[in-house]
């Protein structure tokens, strides 16, 4: 599993001289403002290590940064699986932990690198996150049950339908989708194929999708009826003006009328990987249009594919019908 930020141990910040800081002591929340201006990550990812930090600081009190232990780390992680440092006061799961220890890895890793020297150690070094079973392999949805929700979706209105088709046509994040814009879409050079810019993907990366010709037809409609509806689109507009809430509900609320499933956005970017390599696609494809760091996060998606393909028991049933068959 991926997380917003990703890799604690790498360092995408830039790392400012600590001469810039000899003169004066930051204070914590200086120090901790100065990390996130340097961090270079999408405002989602900014949101969500804001708010992990802000939650370790409540829970240390008093303590200053720079004297946080790797044992103050260590009894913090407990409590969020016991639930006891959890806001919830519930036992968080795997994945939710290691999604607030990511953050302060990354900001312990660069307060003590020596260029900066904000803290005199890193009490993070021996602080592993919990190991985070992967759920990918079932959360996707069948060519079939893809047809219903868009069906459903279409039901609800052009704007709700091409949300469903752009998230599994493309594959995006759902924040990646709320923050498009219509100026990131351009031409190539040929003039033969549209392409998205995703600006604002995670960790702060770029990337180049395909848009299919079928759908830039049918974003082009969405346009011209948007534009016909009230003001004109300017090219900074957002395609889709509304929250990753809001998406999330409509996604939610379309299934529930349709699917004995309940998939979120991101299951559509699964399904985006699954039929892809059902068709043919390359691993490599796939990790270009997704956007994966590591060839190693798409590599997931083969073990579903590859339950879908004939098995030792498929050939040894073939054996046996033809025995009986004959006798």
């Amino acid at each position: 599993m991926e997380f917003e930020g990703d890799d604690p141990n790498k360092n995408d910040y830039d790392s400012p001289n600590a001469a810039s800081y000899a003169e004066e002591e930051l204070d914590d929340d200086r120090t901790v403002e100065l990390f996130l201006s340097l961090l270079g990550r999408s405002p989602h990812t900014l949101n969500n290590y804001k708010r992990a930090i802000k939650q370790f600081r409540e829970h240390i009190a008093c303590k200053r940064l720079k004297d946080v232990t790797w044992r103050d780390l260590e009894e913090y992680k407990l409590g969020l699986i016991r639930g006891k440092a959890s806001r919830s006061a519930k036992p968080l799961a795997s994945a939710s932990v290691a999604a607030l220890i990511a953050p302060l890895k990354s900001l312990f890793k660069w307060g003590s690198d020596p260029n900066v020297a904000l803290f005199p150690r890193n009490p993070t070094s021996s602080v592993k996150l919990p190991q985070v079973k992967v759920t990918s392999t079932h959360h996707f949805l069948t060519r079939k049950e893809t047809g219903h929700l868009l069906d459903r979706l279409r039901q609800s209105g052009t704007r709700d339908f091409l949300i469903g088709l752009s998230l599994v046509t493309l594959g995006l994040r759902v924040s990646e989708l709320a923050a498009i814009r219509w100026i990131d879409f351009r031409s190539d050079a040929a003039e033969t194929s549209i392409w998205l810019n995703v600006v604002r993907g995670k960790g702060g990366k770029e990337r180049n999708v395909k848009v299919p010709r079928e759908l830039w037809r049918w974003l082009s409609d969405y346009r011209a009826l948007t534009n016909a509806a009230g003001p004109t689109c300017e090219p900074e507009t957002r395609v889709f003006p509304i929250s990753t809430r809001q998406i999330e509900r409509i996604i939610k609320q379309a299934a529930a009328q349709c699917l004995a499933k309940s998939p979120t956005p991101h299951w559509l970017r699964h399904t985006n990987a699954t039929l892809a390599l059902l068709r043919g696609a390359s691993l490599q494809q796939v990790q270009e249009t997704l956007g994966h760091t590591h060839i190693n996060t798409t590599q997931r998606y083969l073990h579903t594919v590859d339950q879908l393909k004939k098995t030792a028991t498929d050939f040894v049933e073939e054996t046996l019908l033809e025995l009986l068959e004959g006798t």
